[in-house]
């Protein structure tokens, strides 16, 4: 195993059957299913107060791997939930309100409940940590008391792989914010930031919206078509291993921890496309400048629906 793997696969001998109950618990089922979906949800036991925004990924038209508008509606039905978003910073059909509304209905997401394009009224700034001091994110995040932050875990064309992490940095930031976390402060440099200072940021955005929702998100990814590319894609490559299954937890950083354990610990040969993804721009690192700051543990359990530790091992 070369170092970077092992550093990537170094949480494998922080958790199993023995872990310490203090380590943030992580959920998993194998049935990829709306109805799995509620269960690893439900399985929190997290209470969603107030006004309740669900983060999804809508989908760059072209492509068709983001979580699909029926795959979600039973969790969103659950929460009485808002689909909330924000708009990007590359060209596209999502880069501008009216373009992003229009994809998202052809996607079918308005069917199903309200949509709430976050920057669509500007941005709000909020303190920020490490490489960014400050991070801009959609201006009606104020509005919401409480979010339930739903991704589809795949690789990333930038940031290795794309999960809780990438979501709630990433996807909450505005338009104008998602260039200042890529450029690591500086959104000229948008394409072309040094790779630790662009992971980094992201990990810095995570700990600014950790902190200003501390206690009221909750978090779930999805195992399933596992491409190499993310789904702001418009033609991602195919994905080249099996489905895994669906993991919840309370801690973003477990829970992308255990879904990068997932793909080291499978027997599926065609994981190597996605790990040689994940190495080749250190994805590990935003793992790492994420617990450094707080956002959450390494060291997980990890357990089934029903209650039983669980080694990736065995899921494998």
């Amino acid at each position: 195993k070369t170092a970077a793997a092992a550093a990537v696969s170094a949480p494998l001998r922080g958790f199993g059957k023995s872990a310490g109950a203090k380590r943030p618990k992580v959920y998993f089922t194998s049935d990829i299913s709306p109805e799995g979906l509620l269960a690893a949800y439900r399985a929190l036991g997290f209470s969603a107060k107030g006004k309740v925004g669900v983060k999804i990924h809508s989908g760059e038209p072209g492509g068709h791997n983001f979580l699909q508008p029926d795959f979600i509606k039973p969790v969103v039905d659950y929460l009485h939930g808002t689909l909330v978003e924000c708009n990007t910073a590359y060209e596209g059909r999502r880069n501008t309100t009216e373009k992003h509304l229009k994809a998202i209905e052809e996607h079918g997401f308005t069917k199903i409940a309200p949509v709430d394009i976050m920057d669509s009224e500007g941005e709000l700034e909020i303190p920020d940590g490490l490489q960014i001091k400050k991070n801009f994110v959609g201006s009606h995040l104020k509005n919401y008391d409480s979010l339930v932050v739903l991704s589809h875990f795949k690789g990333h064309q930038m940031g290795g792989f794309g999960g809780a992490l990438k979501n709630i940095s990433i996807g909450i930031a505005s338009s104008h914010g998602k260039a200042y976390i890529h450029g690591a402060g500086d959104p000229s440099r948008l394409w072309d930031c040094e790779q630790n200072k662009f992971l980094e940021s992201m990990a810095d955005a995570c700990k600014s919206i950790v902190e200003y929702r501390k206690g009221a998100i909750a978090y779930v990814n999805v195992m399933k078509n596992l491409s190499i590319d993310c789904d702001c894609n418009n033609h991602p490559a195919a994905p080249e291993m099996a489905d895994i299954g669906i993991l919840a937890s309370l801690d973003p950083v477990a829970l992308d921890s255990a879904c990068v354990d997932l793909i080291y610990a499978s027997k599926d040969k065609g994981k190597a496309s996605l790990i040689k993804r994940m190495e080749s721009l250190n994805a590990v690192h935003i793992l790492e400048s994420a617990e450094k700051l707080g956002v959450g543990a390494r060291k997980y359990a990890l357990v089934d629906l029903g209650g039983k530790a669980l080694n990736p091992k065995e899921i494998a």
